[in-house]
């Protein structure tokens, strides 16, 4: 038996390198029947039409009927105006003969939008017109299309190329049927003997029957995957047929789009005319290609488009495999110039017929503006659209978070740095590196399990042998204020002594297959169950499962990684649940696949915040994930690789994920697989302390490499850079703060701050933290100088290592040896950092604070510091404190806005460094509660810095100081 159990573990071990090498492992497009069909439409007149007469009008919306001309079919389309700048397109089979999946409320959408008045304007010809505020929409009945514009300009179309399909529900014709009719056929037909004059006609009548039967055969080829679908040795069954939907959407006026992760690529998305659509479908990738559209762990269906004058979004609500087509009249004219070395592709169309023809030709003038044509389709549910008409950025952002949430204030150890390895061995190895962080100063929050840590990977148990007092253990990390992170994957080792396992299966909580048996995959632990996360009881259910009492060994510092929860079945179809696999309510997989794997995070989220009564706030990370999975997980970017191509895609990757709300986001520091040299992990470092979310993590075959192991040299670097991120945990802390007030990103594109610059657009080697810290990662082997662009025609940039200070609005080559990550404050911003080194961000609760004020060209300079007890969720009731900060005519200000319930803190102002003063003042005061005292001060002359020591004032009190 032992030795089974261990060919299996190898196996499954073994799996991971396997697949690693394999990338037919994964459907593409062309091995999709519903891909393969959409992709095949042609722009054109769309078969569909609105049927005028049938109009029905509330407040808020319009409903009118849609008939498919070629099919019969009819369909009910409905145009709400939602709230803030907002249209919803809903489009439905009027009489279908099984429901469609659609995410109830509060499982993407936190409720229920709110709708806003739409004004009916009339019908002039075949054109219904609506208005809502400054924005304009007008729905073309037949062919059937929707035209917004918003100030008179047209800023998205809705099947203007006619890529309307909405496969509707059908029953199978059986060949009992089809025998019959034919059998039917036959006897109609008159029976006479045939004359001579015939011959000729019955020639002709067999060479037409033997075409019509070539066609006949094609069109039977083609259908025989309506019903089923093999890939590889997987069949999967369609009991329900095709029932895929999909629509064109266009942008006018718009070359860059963003958005749709989670893939391996450019922050800008890129033309899909001579590769495989985007596809979003939550699958486990081992080491994932870079620059490719292939679907990867996550998946967040909203799309940002942007230029100089407005940025808009689009949000596809729907839970199935979806796959998005890009073409764009830019870069598809750039691809086809032969002197860019595209001449092979010059057979294909140079540029796109502008979809809004005579409506945006009269009011641009212009037929050559950039346009951005977008075709989606997902494999089953409804159409469903949002339309977030900005104007601007954050705006943008603004709409978005009011549909599907924002990401609560995460407790401040979490923002720390986190160290993670599959495995650490035992408990003696974790006490090792706990305790060389410490030997070495080296600050970090967080120590990660993975799955050698349980009872033979049986989640919420521990292995006695490895670790025999892990509440011993737990409180030795607590002692130091830090934390510890256990994996927690879905799957369950099926194995009738596993309490967790044998409670699901007794209760009836798994997912079954097709026929309706609880389903048996291999994972980790071998053969294994999955609890359907799509049910309310399941996941109450598994809530209750981190409970300290059921499970045992857990203490309240002990938080949770989901991983594996796409999911991922290593003998599946694409390691993943088979389309037709049932859950408990009836649906397939192939209609909620990407929902599941954050069904799992926001029950492990509830379990753990149950722990303390939903007092304290907890910490999940998730590595499969939906829209709105940011209310309830942070998220790191999968299985990556210990190379310099994978370190460059991370910061496309995680701004990515920030501009559609998953802010808390990151990549494995160091890679996941392989062994990176010494440089890659010190660069790593550096550009992993300026994301959001900084875990190191590395494979069970690599070499340890925990950053004391490094040369003395590197060890020093790497300190700096951790350092460097706990000194900045205020400015972060507080950028989280804002973040789930408005929804905004935390690491945003330099565009997102600067949204007129057009030079901005394409850059995601460059970004900013907040509005206020520009920050370049070195991601070139053997580099030691970076480009770096400075954007803002009038801004100033501070370099926060030297103060050296650089104009905006240019790309400067910047010194950048490998002690050196290009960071910059802006001018104009006050940043609030804690300087002392502490072993944890707990032990600098009562730290006091520096401010950092960088002044514009102007003199002046603004800023916000939030803070309040960092763990806990009395915030909410208005238990924390806010102060904006202003300095100007050489006097800084701090402002406290006052909260309903007063909050007080002990931190206090140690020191005031003022950056860019071009004169010594005389003297330096300080006023607060009446009273007025002198500070002292140093002003270096050569590099513009005053700094003022020890004010020693409450950071919450209002005070004034002035400069002489």
């Amino acid at each position: 038996m032992r030795i089974a159990q261990l060919l299996l573990g190898l196996l499954v071990v073994g799996l991971e390198s396997v697949l690693a090498v394999q990338r037919d492992n994964f459907r593409t497009c062309s091995q999709v029947a519903y891909c393969r069909r959409h992709r095949a439409l042609e722009p054109g007149p769309s078969s569909y039409a609105a049927q005028p007469e049938s109009l029905r009008l509330s407040q808020t919306s319009a409903e009118i009927n849609v008939l498919n001309k070629e099919t019969g079919v009819r369909f009910v389309l409905t145009i709400s105006g939602i709230k803030d700048n907002t249209f919803r397109i809903r489009l439905v089979e009027a009489e279908p003969l099984r429901q469609r999946f659609e995410p109830p409320i509060g499982d993407v959408l936190v409720k229920e939008p709110e709708g806003e008045e739409m004004i009916y304007k009339g019908r002039s010809g075949s054109q219904l017109t609506f208005t809502k505020g400054s924005s304009r929409l007008i729905l073309t009945t037949d062919p059937l299309r929707i035209d917004i514009f918003s100030d008179d300009n047209p800023v998205v179309s809705i099947n203007a190329r006619g890529l309307l399909n909405f496969e509707h529900t059908r029953e199978k014709k059986g060949w009992v049927t089809s025998l019959t009719s034919s059998l039917f056929s036959w006897f109609s037909q008159p029976f006479r003997e045939p004359a001579a004059e015939d011959t000729q006609q019955e020639e002709k009548k067999e060479e037409t029957e033997n075409n019509e039967e070539e066609k006949t055969e094609k069109k039977k080829e083609e259908e025989s995957d309506l019903w089923e679908e093999t890939f590889k040795s997987f069949t999967e069954s369609k009991p329900f047929g095709p029932t895929s939907v999909g629509v064109d959407i266009s942008f006018p006026g718009v070359e860059y789009v963003y958005g749709i992760p989670e893939h391996a690529e450019s922050l800008a998305l890129k033309t899909t005319k001579s590769t495989d659509p985007y596809r979003l479908f939550n699958l486990d990738v081992f080491e994932y290609e870079l620059y490719n559209p292939m679907a990867l762990y996550g998946s967040v269906p909203l799309m940002i488009a942007h230029n100089e004058k407005r940025t808009l979004s689009v949000f596809w609500l729907n839970a199935a495999e979806t796959w998005v087509d890009i073409r764009s009249n830019v870069a598809d004219k750039k691809r086809c110039n032969p002197l860019t070395g595209g001449l092979g592709k010059c057979s294909l169309s140079v540029t796109i017929k502008s979809v809004f023809s005579n409506l945006a030709d009269f009011v641009t003038g212009n037929n050559e503006v950039p346009q951005t044509d977008t075709h989606w389709f997902s494999e089953s549910g409804i159409i469903d659209i949002f339309i977030m008409l900005g104007p601007g950025p954050k705006d943008v952002f603004r709409q978005y978070a009011a549909l599907t949430g924002t990401t609560p204030l995460p407790p401040l150890f979490s923002i720390g740095y986190h160290q993670c390895r599959w495995n650490y061995n035992d408990q003696e190895d974790v006490r090792s590196v706990d305790e060389n962080f410490d030997k070495f100063d080296l600050p970090y929050d967080v120590i990660w399990l993975d799955i050698e840590h349980a009872d033979g990977k049986r989640y919420f148990t521990w292995d006695a042998s490895k670790f025999p007092n892990s509440e011993e253990m737990l409180r030795n990390i607590s002692s130091k204020g830090r934390k510890m992170v256990t994996i927690v994957d879905p799957h369950l080792k099926r194995d009738d002594n596993f309490k967790v396992y044998a409670e699901g299966r007794d209760k009836g909580l798994f997912v079954k297959t097709k026929d309706g048996q609880d389903f048996d995959g291999w994972c980790w632990p071998g053969s294994s169950s999955w609890p359907d996360f799509m049910e309310p009881h399941v996941r109450d259910w598994w809530a209750s499962k981190f409970a300290l009492s059921e499970y045992p060994g857990s203490a309240l510092n002990l938080y949770t990684w989901n991983d594996m929860n796409e999911p991922s079945v290593f003998n599946g179809p694409e390691i993943t649940f088979s389309r037709d696999q049932k859950h408990l309510a009836g649906w397939e997989n192939r209609e909620v696949h990407n929902v599941y794997g954050m069904h799992v995070h926001a029950a492990t989220m509830e379990g753990l915040l149950r722990r303390t009564n939903h007092q304290e706030r907890a910490f999940v990370l998730t590595r499969a994930f939906f829209a709105g999975s940011q209310r309830t997980a942070a998220v790191w970017t999968g299985d990556n690789m210990g190379e310099w191509g994978h370190l460059k895609v991370s910061n496309p990757m995680i701004l990515s994920l920030n501009l559609v709300g998953i802010v808390f986001s990151g990549a494995d520091i160091g890679g996941f697989f392989k062994n990176p040299d010494i440089e890659l992990q010190t660069r790593w470092f550096q550009a992993g302390a300026f994301q959001p979310f900084a875990r190191s993590h590395a494979h069970l075959d690599t070499k340890r490499r925990e950053p004391y192991l490094l040369p003395e040299e590197n060890v020093n670097i790497v300190r700096s850079a951790l350092r460097a991120r706990y000194s900045y945990l205020p400015y972060w802390y507080t950028q989280f703060y804002l973040s789930e007030k408005t929804g905004a990103p935390v690491m945003q594109p330099l565009w997102v701050e600067f949204p007129g610059e057009k030079a901005t657009f394409n850059i995601d080697d460059v970004y900013l933290i907040g509005p206020a810290l520009l920050v370049r990662p070195v991601t070139d082997q053997g580099a030691v100088s970076a480009n770096v662009y400075f954007p803002g025609a009038d801004e100033l940039w501070y370099d926060v290592d030297t103060w050296q200070v650089y104009k905006g609005q240019q790309e400067v080559n910047v010194p950048a040896p490998l002690s050196k990550i290009p960071v910059y404050q802006r001018g104009g911003y006050i940043i609030p950092r804690k300087m002392r080194p502490r072993r944890s961000s707990t032990l600098t609760f009562d730290d006091p604070f520096t401010l950092v004020v960088c002044l514009d060209a102007k003199q002046e300079s603004a800023g916000q510091l939030y803070v309040d007890d960092y763990h806990s969720f009395r915030y909410r009731d208005g238990d924390f404190g806010l102060v904006n900060y202003t300095f100007q005519h050489h006097k800084l200000h701090s402002i406290p806005i006052q909260q309903d319930n007063q909050f007080t803190t002990s931190e206090w102002l140690e020191r005031v460094m003022i950056i860019g003063l071009p004169h010594e003042p005389k003297s330096v005061t300080l006023n607060s509660s009446g009273e007025t005292k002198d500070l002292g001060f140093t002003y270096d002359s050569s590099t513009k810095i005053l700094v003022i020591r020890k004010p020693g004032v409450n950071i919450l009190l209002p005070w004034t100081i002035t400069l002489h």
